[in-house]
């Protein structure tokens, strides 16, 4: 058998039904025993954290709501019609004009994109967790750790490269500035 061309597209889905239709395609090709025309099936996420409650919690959000990428050899027009008729999937983005988007041929991803969304999504791996919700002058929030814990306070400035925050608090009657960490602070709803 000669040797497989696969490239890299760009699949529209329903937003927010990512990783569903990520689990249909891939028992689908799982099924009909494709994993050499398809090999890889990505959603680029990143880790972010937000403070809620004082206890910082992780969870995964997408790069690119509403795509996902796949790598794979469409030369096969079965696979092509397999992969359009999943639940979930919108069609390819980047398609050639004329017909449906069901019926448009894709256009692949040149290696100069796919190699930066990659890159991002191995950047990504080795950063440290990005806050998710950062903050601004004039918000208030409430201390959670160290020596102000339990104080209130006002936002003065915000240090986003050193991920520190310049806070107006109340201290027996007189505003006083401190200086804390994005870790040490939670919005106040």
């Amino acid at each position: 058998m000669a040797e497989r061309e696969h490239q890299w597209y760009t699949l529209r889905v329903v937003s927010g039904q990512e990783k569903k239709t990520k689990s249909y395609l891939e028992t689908e090709i799982a099924r009909q025993n494709l994993q050499d025309a398809v090999p890889q099936v990505l959603i680029p996420v990143e880790k972010v954290y937000e403070m809620r409650n004082g206890k910082k919690r992780v969870r995964e959000r997408n790069f690119f709501p509403g795509y996902f990428f796949l790598q794979a050899d469409l030369s096969d027009g079965e696979l092509f019609h397999m992969i359009v008729n999943t639940p979930g999937v919108i069609g390819f983005l980047g398609a050639e004009a004329g017909g449906s988007a069901k019926d448009q041929k894709p256009i692949p991803l040149r290696p100069a994109e796919i190699k930066r969304i990659l890159g991002r999504v191995d950047e990504v791996e080795e950063m440290d967790e990005q806050l998710e919700t950062p903050f601004i002058v004039g918000e208030t929030i409430k201390v959670m750790d160290g020596p102000f814990s339990g104080f209130t306070g006002t936002v003065e400035e915000v240090f986003e490269e050193r991920r520190k925050l310049n806070v107006m608090v109340k201290i027996f009657g007189r505003n006083t500035p401190v200086e804390l960490n994005y870790m040490q602070v939670e919005k106040q709803d």
